[in-house]
């Protein structure tokens, strides 16, 4: 037999550098693997962050397109409140306002009520306005269905017309009885710009106190445009969690001041908005007003990591 003599081995220094080259590989490509996956992780939380501030805010901002703006105010707790017209603090943890029903104004194919008062009418009168085009029925129907509550209606509702956007800081809040100043019903006070009503017929409104009971429009002054409200709104956080700093940023509605009721009853409905909500923050400058959300991961412990968003609403 003869041998292969042309069979080549390795050598002691190819088996060594190839060792070398396999450790630095196993040192570093670890590394970069984790560095990767850690990269990855990170853009992750990040885009999430980033969906969820942002859609928290477009939430807050939208409800607040539709505010009567002289009616919004900062509730630092149930017993204080600062109107908003010229807020600069961020110390309160309540954004209240009462919000005008877009939804009915919008109706289907035409609106449930008109926003015109007919004074000329023989038909409108201290006890009754009459409300041209305007269905009452469908506005009952509406309100059940946006409220998800049949107890819920037309009764709830209350109208207004004396320049609500004025920013005039005695609107509606009564700052020295935390009540509105319709608390007691309609009164002599010209200065109430929000009446409760009920309907009085398919475009009639009658005007009722705040417990419902038939009253009168005697010493108001009523003017040919108005607008309906059915419930005011409050945004803030719930349920602080303080080993790791966040909160449920939620939306209390369906509630009616001109009644006497408030957002922190327990009839009141909520809807949550957003949870891991580190900060809620707003300020505002006459009718404009800046909210800020910030959220965090659950996914991230032991950092101060958030995502803040913002916006400033007419």
């Amino acid at each position: 037999m003869q041998l292969n003599k042309n069979r080549k081995a390795f050598t002691m220094i190819e088996l060594v550098f190839v060792i070398v080259i396999m450790g630095i590989l196993a040192k570093f490509g670890v590394e970069f693997v984790g560095q990767a996956y850690s990269s990855f992780i990170n853009s992750k939380i990040n885009n999430e962050l980033q969906s969820n501030s942002a859609t928290a805010v477009e939430f807050v901002a939208t409800r607040l397109q539709h505010r009567i703006k002289a009616s919004t105010i900062a509730r630092e707790d149930n017993n204080s409140f600062t109107p908003l017209k010229d807020y600069t603090n961020t110390t309160a943890n309540i954004l209240e306002w009462v919000g005008y029903d877009v939804d009915g104004l919008r109706g289907d194919t035409n609106p449930y009520w008109s926003g015109i008062i007919d004074l000329n009418s023989t038909l409108t009168h201290s006890t009754q306005l009459t409300s041209p085009e305007t269905n009452t029925a469908n506005i009952d129907a509406l309100i059940k269905i946006l409220s998800d509550d049949t107890t819920s209606g037309i009764k709830d509702t209350a109208i207004y017309f004396i320049n609500p956007d004025s920013l005039d800081t005695n609107w509606g809040w009564d700052g020295d009885t935390n009540k509105f100043l319709t608390q007691e019903g309609i009164d002599t006070n010209n200065l109430n710009a929000i009446h409760p009503i009920d309907s009085n017929g398919t475009s009639a409104f009658k005007p009722v106190n705040s417990a419902g009971v038939n009253n009168t429009f005697t010493n108001v002054f009523a003017y040919e445009f108005y607008q309906l409200a059915w419930s005011a709104y409050a945004v803030g956080i719930d349920d602080w969690d303080a080993a790791t700093k966040t909160g449920t940023l939620t939306l209390w509605y369906d509630y009616q001041p001109w009644k006497g009721e408030r957002y922190t009853d327990a009839n009141t409905k909520s809807s949550i908005i957003m949870e891991n909500v580190s900060s809620f923050r707003f300020i505002a400058r006459e009718s404009l007003v800046k909210i800020q959300v910030c959220v965090k991961s659950s996914l991230i412990k032991d950092e101060e990591y958030s995502i803040c968003k913002e916006k400033t609403i007419f």
